[in-house]
């Protein structure tokens, strides 16, 4: 794995958190992120860091506040494309993967307080709970968090199967977010098997801006997506998504598959600036972020 972006001949880059990431950055004899190799997991948790937000929901406003979101929360996005677009190959993403998207997926999960999915995602990949991973349990223990994120389902139907390892052996509860009309039985089937009620929509229906406030008030505010397809473009339309990490595939796949973020077309297209990217054998790894704009407290 190598760093293609950015750099800087003459002065050391930053990363969104502003540590340098150039040579300046860098102790004498460390290895050069230009460098074909294997990177460590410490230099992948760095380089996928979270920017500095507040330890809490009542710690005070954060950069990222803005009209109908908490402040202090961040949500990124984990998606796999294709060459020519598609989202997965026969219903399931494992096929665009690598090995070391594999491991920048895992990372991604060690740093997230919560990793947020749609129920059919739930459903098409076997999802099953996080499991702890050094070296990020102990990093997560020095920061007073749980050992693994918790796996957020968002369902307004709770046609979930609750008797999955998923709900009834996670290390934390996993959390079901669903409307306020949701059925009752299904209600207390998800509630039986140890799972996390949330309400976060009127009717039947599952509001994307609600579910980051309330996965906020309890505290998780370093939220992952990871689809599917349908569940981002909903967060895209709300106006949530701050980050989006996605990891392109040297591979053509034709078919009618979903885009990464399939849904209803926005009234203006969202602009984000690119942050970073990274290669691995023809894989390129890139990170974007939401670009906000003075006056309305967009990123």
């Amino acid at each position: 794995m190598r760093r293609l972006f950015p750099l800087s001949a003459e002065s050391p880059a930053e990363s969104p958190t502003g540590t340098p990431t150039g040579s300046a950055a860098r102790p004498q004899g460390a290895p050069s992120p230009v460098e074909d190799r294997e990177w460590t997991l410490e230099e992948l948790a760095e380089a996928y860091a979270y920017p500095d937000l507040p330890p809490g929901p009542g710690a005070g406003p954060g950069p990222d506040a803005g009209p109908g979101r908490p402040a202090g929360v961040w949500l990124r996005a984990n998606m796999v494309s294709s060459l020519d677009g598609a989202a997965h190959h026969d219903g399931r993403s494992q096929p665009l993967s690598s090995a070391a998207d594999m491991r920048i997926f895992g990372v991604l999960r060690g740093l997230a307080d919560a990793v947020v999915v749609g129920a059919e995602t739930v459903r098409q990949e076997g999802y099953r709970p996080a499991r702890a991973r050094e070296p990020f349990a102990a990093r997560r223990a020095a920061e007073g968090r749980p050992p693994v994120p918790a796996i957020a389902v968002i369902s307004a139907s709770l046609d979930l199967d609750f008797s999955l390892p998923l709900f009834t052996e996670p290390l934390v509860p996993t959390v079901v977010l669903t409307g306020a009309q949701a059925p009752a039985e299904r209600l207390a089937a998800a509630r039986a098997a140890g799972a996390e009620v949330v309400l976060a929509g009127e009717g039947t229906r599952v509001d994307p801006a609600r579910v980051v406030a309330a996965l906020a008030e309890r505290g998780l505010t370093r939220l992952l997506t990871e689809g599917g397809p349908k569940l981002l473009g909903q967060f895209a339309a709300a106006g949530v998504l701050d980050e989006l990490c996605l990891s392109l595939a040297p591979l053509v796949t034709a078919g009618d598959a979903a885009r990464i973020i399939n849904g209803p077309g926005l009234v203006e297209p969202e602009r984000f600036t690119l942050a970073s990217v990274l290669e691995d054998a023809g894989f390129l790894f890139t990170r974007y972020r939401r670009l906000r704009q003075e006056g309305n407290n967009r990123l």
